[in-house]
């Protein structure tokens, strides 16, 4: 509850002076005009009009309370992204305001109506684009009656192997990626056919995209080698910590050769647009919308001065499809696809605010807070559908002066879901160099990475990334077995003051290794782990690969499929603390890899395999393990959970969380809170929980069968 009252303050911070002042209202209607002056009776037309409009009031001098845009109900075609600069920046006492009327619901969509299909036959329709209505407009997305079409793929709805790789490097450069590169890549030859029949605008236009351990490579095909099946791709040499290899995986989009299953479709470069019908479909019942814009809003001040863009709020407003087109060398690898763009950034500002906004059909991530970005909030959004992930804060690269560190941005109460469709490399939430963040009561699902990501510093350099707080998130259906070395909780680097605490973790499950819960990945250094719920996820519920000084107290890890408690590399200094923890089972072992190895403090935990009270720890029994040192004043003992196969983790009784020093804590407060509504929206999963439970299974029997 101090967490929900404290965004409470902030928000009421932020918007207070409004009630106080009498607001100038400018109203935009989807019937309105841009050149009219704004007056109830004459709306504008869009964003950017009353954009305009509001920059006209003040330098007149009309303005002495909030300017507040207020958008009618209905659908606006955006054609332009709205620019915010220096120049518009309100005061506390007189905030820009952008919102929809009470009441009324505004969608502001970058998408056009793509008509005129006709049938080719019953299983395939086409529609020509004339190719000058937006100056060679090509798109690498489409929406179906609003839902993301998939665009000619094969594999159709699995994965091609990669058996062997060759590299050649054109220019070794200085530094560990070669800057020129082809690689041979030799693919299992039963998928292959279909490049047999590629022309040379397909070698311009198809992708192959490899998924290989935490990243995506996507590339065009220069050349098919048949008798070898192998094809030829070229860019940067392959990064030797995360190398295409024999066990990634592969599959290739955008050819006519690919078009052969229900749902998908192809645009060919002359304009004509080809789409096969799913069952129930028809040209009449079936609404097709492509991107025009790749982003919606642009909030960025002054480099030079460093004067920022200030005081501006967006209340209740929708934003839908945007577009991300693939440059001509496609994509290098690159984790948490951090270089990828949002569709709402904000450099050099402060004081911005977005609640009850909705944004999906992306093409990439939903928000950026970038660079010398302070105090602003994101409350009760819905982001959904996404190309990348839903919101990334601070900069990859590190600046000299403190003041261009983005900090104090508060994440709170928002449904971040379905994310990852062109990235699947992407996260629900990241901090990248950033400080006093707070990421609180969100919900984070069916991402095919890690759900939240704090740090970007690998080691034990000096980092920026201090005192971010990840409370009360509920994460949960990560990985799909898609990619690895992901947790539902990320960490990198020296993190001092960073807080990890009562959020719900589960069902985590990865390709091959790195499906985790909690995950302190190199460096991290001087965090809190506490009052987590961890459970379902594929490798262990906590992870350290290396790292120093962090505590790790008071968590339930529980039903984990190969161990519940992991660490890799052994180091003289003590790596964490680990106490008062719950740790509970069924199958996999007790400790992978070095824990019962590497330095820490281990002490008053408890610990039930309920197979059997014969447990080993590393290569110890129990008893031998307390005569090493360790868990003086743990237990091996059931704690008495009410209804763990139900995942209810509540205490019949107390008695052995006691002799441990547990502090119970209340595990449903993670998660979005407010109207039963909102609550509704959040936990409509059970589709996706259905789904993964499959995955879960077979991954449950590959297990077992080791």
């Amino acid at each position: 509850m101090k967490s929900q009252l404290s965004v409470f303050v902030l928000f009421t911070l932020l918007l207070s002076v409004s009630t106080n002042l009498s607001a100038q209202k400018i109203y935009i209607s989807p019937a309105g005009n841009d050149s009219n002056p704004g007056t109830i009776d004459k709306p504008r037309a869009t964003l950017t009009g009353a954009r305009d409009r509001a920059r006209e009031m003040r330098k007149n001098g009309q303005v002495s309370g909030p300017v507040e845009v207020i958008a009618l109900n209905g659908e606006y075609a955006m054609t332009q992204p709205l620019d915010l600069t220096i120049e518009d920046s309100g005061t506390k006492d007189s905030p820009l305001v952008f919102k929809s009327a009470d009441g009324q619901k505004a969608i502001f969509t970058a998408g056009v109506p793509i008509t005129g299909f006709a049938k080719v036959s019953d299983k395939l329709w086409k529609a020509f684009i004339p190719q000058t209505a937006y100056y060679n407009w090509y798109f690498e997305q489409l929406f179906v009656n609003g839902k993301r079409a998939i665009r000619a793929r094969t594999p159709n709805d699995s994965f091609g192997k990669v058996t062997k790789l060759e590299e050649t490097i054109i220019e070794k450069g200085t530094g560990r990626i070669p800057p020129v590169a082809v690689q041979k890549v030799f693919l299992d030859s039963s998928l292959v056919a279909g490049f047999s029949g590629f022309t040379e605008r397909d070698y311009e236009d198809a992708l192959i995209i490899f998924y290989h351990n935490w990243d995506n490579t996507r590339k065009r095909i220069m050349i098919f080698e048949k008798s070898q099946s192998a094809i030829f791709i070229a860019g940067e040499g392959m990064k030797p910590w995360n190398p295409i290899n024999a066990k990634s995986r592969w599959y290739a989009e955008n050819f006519m050769g690919a078009l052969d299953a229900p749902g998908e479709w192809f645009l060919e470069r002359s304009g004509w647009l080809y789409y096969i019908p799913k069952e129930g479909e028809t040209i009449e019942n079936t609404k097709f919308t492509a991107p025009l814009l790749d982003r919606f809003i642009s909030i960025k001040g002054d480099e030079a001065s460093g004067r920022r863009v200030e005081n501006i709020t967006f209340s209740n407003l929708n934003f839908r499809i945007s577009a991300y087109n693939t440059p001509p060398s496609g994509n290098e690898p690159a984790q948490a696809a951090a270089p990828v763009n949002a569709v709402i950034t904000a450099d050099f500002a402060d004081n911005i605010s977005f609640s009850d906004c909705e944004i999906s059909n992306t093409g990439t991530y939903a928000f950026w807070f970038r660079r010398a970005v302070s105090n602003c909030l994101v409350t009760r959004c819905y982001l959904h559908d996404l190309g990348a992930g839903g919101i990334k804060i601070g900069e990859t690269l590190l600046r000299p002066s403190v003041n261009e560190i983005t900090n104090n941005i508060t994440v709170d109460n928002n449904i971040i879901t379905d994310a990852g469709h062109i990235f699947p490399c992407a996260v629900g939430i990241i901090i990248f160099h950033g400080s006093d963040n707070r990421l609180t009561h969100n919900e984070i699902s069916d991402l095919r990475y890690s759900g939240v990501s704090v740090g970007w510093i690998w080691g034990y350099a000096p980092s920026p990334s201090k005192r971010n707080l990840v409370a009360y998130n509920h994460i949960h259906h990560l990985g799909w077995g898609e990619l690895c070395d992901m947790g539902g909780v990320y960490t990198l680097g020296a993190s001092e003051g960073t807080v990890v605490s009562n959020n719900v973790i589960h069902h985590v499950h990865s390709f091959d290794y790195g499906g985790w819960g909690l995950y302190t990945d190199e460096g991290s250094y001087g965090i809190v782990m506490e009052n987590n719920l961890v459970y379902n996820c594929k490798n262990s519920g906590f992870h350290q690969h290396y790292g120093k000084e962090n505590i790790i107290r008071n968590n339930i890890f529980a039903f984990n499929l190969r161990g519940q408690l992991q660490a890799t590399r052994i180091e003289e200094h003590r790596s964490l603390s680990f106490t008062n923890n719950i740790i509970f089972f069924d199958k996999g072992s007790l400790m992978i890899n070095n824990w019962h190895k590497f330095n820490l403090l281990t002490d008053y935990n408890c610990y039930w395999d309920t197979r059997s009270s014969d447990m080993n720890f590393g290569d110890k029994s129990f008893s031998d393990w307390q005569k090493s040192g360790k868990d003086q004043h743990s237990f091996i003992a059931d704690p008495l959970f009410m209804d763990p196969s139900a995942f209810d983790f509540r205490f019949k009784k107390l008695s052995v969380a006691k002799k441990i020093k547990f502090t119970p804590f209340d595990y449903s407060e993670a998660g979005v809170y407010g109207s039963d509504e909102w609550k509704k929206l959040a936990l409509m999963e059970t589709g996706i929980a259905e789904k993964f439970d499959n995955i879960f299974e077979s991954m449950e029997k590959g297990v077992k069968g080791k």
